[in-house]
Order: C-alpha cells, then structure tokens, then sequence
C-alpha cells in the first residue's frame, strides 16, 4: 500500500506563471509529476497516446484547481512533436518545461528479443525524447516565443538506473534509458551554453503503485525490499519532488545531471525471476498488446 505522502518541502507557488508540456504525464509517475507541478503553480499541457487516459487525468487535474489540457500524440512522430508543443504555446501563450516521461518497457530475455521490439523502445524512448526537445526548443530557449527574457526553460528526462550495472531481461529499455542519458548531458552543455535552456534527469527506482510494482507478487515484494539500503520502495511523490526541484529556481544551477531516486537500489541487481516465468510474461504482453487497440505496438517479442 502507497503511503501518504509528507507536505511539499517547496512553496505552493514556486511555479507559478510557468506553463509545462508531459509526455506521458496521464498516469503512473508521470501523471505524478504533472500533479505536483500543478499544485505548485504551474499550467499543464499533458501529451499521450490514449485520449480516454488524457481526459480521465485532465478530469482529475481539474479537481485539484489546476489548470491542464490533453493532447493525444505519438512522441516517435515528429509531426504529433510539434503539434503538441505548439498546441500548448497556442492554448498559454508561452513554454517553460518540457517534461519527457513517455517510456515503453517489457520484461523479456534477450535471446528471445526480436530487433523490431529492441527499436519500439528506442524509439519511444530515446528518439522520443529527442525528437520532443527538438520540437520545443524556439519555445524554450531564452528569448523564446512568450518567454520572460530572463527566464531560463527547463528540459527534464525520465530515465532509470537499470544500465548503471547491468539489468535482467532489460536490454532494450537498459539501452534506451544510456541513450536518454546521454542526450541529457549533450544537450545541458550545448543548449544550456547557447539557449540558457537546463537539461536534468530523473532516474526512479522502484516505485510503489507502478505497472512494475504492480507485477511482483507479496513474497516478491518482500524480497525486492529487502535487497534495498532503506527496506521500502519509494513512492511517486519521491519523484515528483525530484521534478519539482528541478524545474524550480531550487535547482537553478544544476544542469546535465540526471538525478537518482532509489534508496541506493541500483547498487545492487540479483536475478529477480527466472528465466523461463520471464518468457512466459512476456507472451502474455505480446498477447495482450495483439487483443487491445492501446498498449505496446503490435511486434513480434
């Protein structure tokens, strides 16, 4: 059970007058993450896949006194990109953070990958996020189209500690995650050097309440505590303070860091199922994403 959350450590309107674009900002951390920048002031643009998830986060935004919109898109597809951050300087009148959480992930053995389900997470992961920066930079940049001219834009990056060591049946989301690092740090010394723009990271570990927690069974659970520093799993509000932070003037001189919330987790990575119960989930995701219209794409595992 998710336990509740202490108050904010931050100012109600530390964000106030700022206007934030999510990717994947209907559910799981990501709808976290928009929660949180709302109730310290900011407007919200949130970007998805799944109309009826983005009116049910919109919805539930709104009974919070927070002001958002939905805006179904495709992160792999440069013109859903630019419609959605145009679409949100259209609907407020300026950009200040771009916040990248749209991911896809699946347990599956690497032997038993095929390069089509490697690429869909590249993909949505790292081109995603790229292409999503790209998009926005007029926007974000100081100088920019409705910006203050001292105000700097704020890029955060989704990303995950699964490739500090090494990850069991992880080698696709492990390689997109490096690459979503990687384009972090290049992108905060060579747009922070020309467009005054801050580029972070966050890289969760295992969240309570999450599909991936969602997936591990009491006992598992218990184990996966266990192998942690501090014996509990973090909650979505851990991260969403982490964004908060950034986007605010609390982190106005971090730039190019991907910051890491996990109790210390990542320092350790014992095998978590076997292999053959991993196989046998994966073609239950295969499956699933065959029968339902929203999802994973439809690949061959």
């Amino acid at each position: 059970m998710e336990n509740r959350p202490p108050p904010s450590p931050f100012k109600e309107g530390c964000l106030k007058g700022k206007v934030a674009l999510l990717t994947g900002g209907g559910s799981g951390i990501g709808y976290e993450i928009s929660l949180q920048l709302g109730k310290h002031g900011a407007s919200l643009a949130i970007m998805g896949r799944r109309d009826h998830v983005l009116r049910s986060a919109v919805d539930a935004l709104s009974h919070h006194s927070i002001s958002a919109i939905g805006i179904e898109g495709d992160v792999r597809k440069e013109d859903d990109a630019l419609r959605a951050v145009e679409s949100t300087f259209k609907h407020y009148g300026r950009l200040d953070i771009l916040v990248n959480a749209a991911a896809g992930n699946f347990l599956v053995a690497s032997d038993h990958l095929s390069p089509n389900g490697f690429l869909t997470v590249i993909d949505i992961d790292a081109v995603g996020t790229f292409t999503m920066c790209r998009k926005a930079l007029k926007y974000l940049q100081k100088g920019g189209p409705g910006k203050d001219p001292s105000s700097d834009g704020i890029i955060i990056n989704i990303s995950a500690t699964l490739h500090y060591t090494a990850s069991w049946y992880q080698v696709h989301v492990s390689a997109a995650k490096a690459a979503v690092d990687s384009i972090t740090r290049s992108l905060a010394l060579e747009w922070g050097t020309d467009y005054g723009i801050r580029v972070n990271g966050i890289a969760p570990g295992p969240i309570s309440d999450t599909a991936g927690a969602s997936k591990l069974g009491p006992g598992e659970l218990m184990e996966e505590m266990q192998q942690m520093p501090l014996f509990k799993l973090g909650d979505k509000w851990d991260v969403a303070m982490a964004g908060v932070y950034l986007a605010s003037d609390a982190g106005k001189f971090i730039n190019g860091t991907t910051l890491v919330v996990d109790g210390g987790q990542w320092l350790s990575s014992p095998r978590r199922l076997p292999k053959d119960a991993v196989t046998q989930l994966s073609r239950e995701a295969e499956r699933r994403s065959r029968d339902s219209p929203v999802g994973l794409p439809r690949t061959k595992l």
